[in-house]
C-alpha cells in the first residue's frame, strides 16, 4: 500500500495520562512521542476538538521536502484510544495509511522493534480500541518490552515502571524508536523495516 506523499502523517503514542503513570511499559508510546516533539522543537498542546494532545510540525529534510507531521498523545485512557485518533485523522483529513501507533508489545524482547502494516491487536487495549474505531489498516511501530516475570500479571506488569536495569537502556531504545518512526514517514515501511525490525 503506498502512501500519498502530499497527505500528512499522525503519529500515536499510546499510553495513560497523568503523572501516576509516566514512567510505566504501557507508556513506552508517550515517552517515543515526547521525544519525536523535541526534535521537531515544540511543545503539545490540548486539541480543541479531540481528546488528545498534539504538536504539528515537519520530520525529514528542512522546508517543505519534510513531510508534515501530527504527532498525538490520547488523553482518553489506553482503552479508549480510538475516538480521539478518528477525530484526529478526521480533522486532519489523515489516510489510515498513514497512520502509525507507537505502542508497547509483550510478545518482544525488551528493546527490540517491529514495524508493520495491519494485523491483529494482540490483546493491546489501545490497538484493539483503534481497530474498533477505524479498521486495522494502519502502521504499528511495536516497542518490545517482554513477558511479566514468574506469575506476575499482564494488568500488574505494564502498569509498572520499567526496572532499574531496563532503565539503564531506556533512553538509547526510545531514541532508536523514533529514529524508526522518522524512516517511516520518510522513506516507507520496507526501509524502516530493514532499517529497524531486529
Amino acid at each position: 500500500m503506498t502512501t500519498d506523499a502530499s497527505a500528512p502523517w499522525l503519529i500515536v503514542g499510546l499510553g495513560n495520562p497523568g503523572p501516576g503513570y509516566a514512567g510505566n511499559r504501557h507508556n513506552v508510546g508517550f515517552m517515543v512521542a515526547d521525544l519525536l516533539a523535541e526534535r521537531i522543537g515544540g511543545g503539545f498542546k490540548r486539541h480543541g476538538k479531540a481528546q488528545a494532545q498534539v504538536l504539528e510540525g515537519r520530520i525529514g529534510p528542512p522546508g517543505p521536502a519534510g513531510r508534515r507531521v501530527i504527532v498525538a498523545k490520547p488523553m482518553s485512557y489506553m482503552n479508549l484510544s480510538g475516538g480521539p485518533v478518528v477525530a484526529l485523522r478526521d480533522f486532519y483529513k489523515v489516510p489510515t495509511a498513514n497512520i502509525a501507533a507507537v505502542h508497547d508489545e509483550l510478545d518482544i524482547d525488551y528493546g527490540t522493534l517491529r514495524l508493520k502494516l495491519g494485523g491483529g491487536d494482540n490483546g493491546h487495549n489501545g490497538l484493539k480500541s483503534m481497530t474498533k474505531a477505524m479498521g486495522p489498516d494502519y502502521h504499528r511501530v511495536r516497542f518490545g518490552i517482554g513477558r511479566p516475570p514468574g506469575r506476575m500479571q499482564v494488568a500488574d506488569f505494564v502498569l509498572k515502571d520499567f526496572s532499574s536495569t531496563e532503565r539503564k537502556e531506556l533512553d538509547y531504545f526510545v531514541d532508536r524508536a523514533a529514529d524508526a518512526v522518522e524512516c517511516l514517514v520518510t522513506e516507507g515501511l520496507e526501509r524502516a523495516q530493514s532499517a529497524y525490525n531486529s
